[in-house]
C-alpha cells in the first residue's frame, strides 16, 4: 500500500470515527428553557420568528464585499517585488475603484437609509 492509499484511508476511518460519535455522544432532550429565545437575559418581548429587514442584509453583504476587498489587497505591499509591480498597482485600484463605483450607486439609490 502506497503512502497516499495509506492516508486516504485514515482520512475516512477517522472522519467515520468522528461522525459516529459526534452523532452518539450529545443528548437530545430539548426542554422549555433550550427551545425559548435568548435575548441578553431578558425575556423575550415578541416572537424570535419575526423576519429581518431586507436592509440589514444589504449593510451585511456590503460589510462582506469590503472585508473581502481587504483580503484581496492584503497582498499588494508585495507586489511590488514582482516583475511588473505597476500591472499589480493597476489591477488593485481597479478593484478598488469598481467596489467604490457599487458603494456610490448604492449610496445614490438610498439602500443604505435605514428610515422608511
Amino acid at each position: 500500500m502506497g503512502l497516499t492509499t495509506t492516508v486516504i484511508l485514515i482520512t475516512i476511518l477517522l472522519s467515520l470515527v468522528l461522525a459516529t460519535i459526534s452523532f452518539w455522544l450529545p443528548q437530545m432532550t430539548p426542554d422549555h428553557e433550550k427551545l425559548s429565545p435568548y435575548e441578553c437575559g431578558f425575556n423575550p418581548l415578541g416572537s424570535a420568528r419575526l423576519p429581518f429587514s431586507l436592509r440589514f442584509f444589504l449593510v451585511a453583504i456590503l460589510f462582506l464585499l469590503f472585508d473581502l476587498e481587504i483580503a484581496l489587497l492584503l497582498p499588494l505591499p508585495w507586489g511590488n517585488q514582482l516583475s511588473l509591480p505597476l500591472n499589480t498597482f493597476a489591477w488593485a485600484t481597479g478593484v478598488v475603484t469598481l467596489l467604490t463605483a457599487g458603494l456610490i450607486y448604492e449610496w445614490a439609490q438610498g439602500g443604505l437609509e435605514w428610515d422608511e
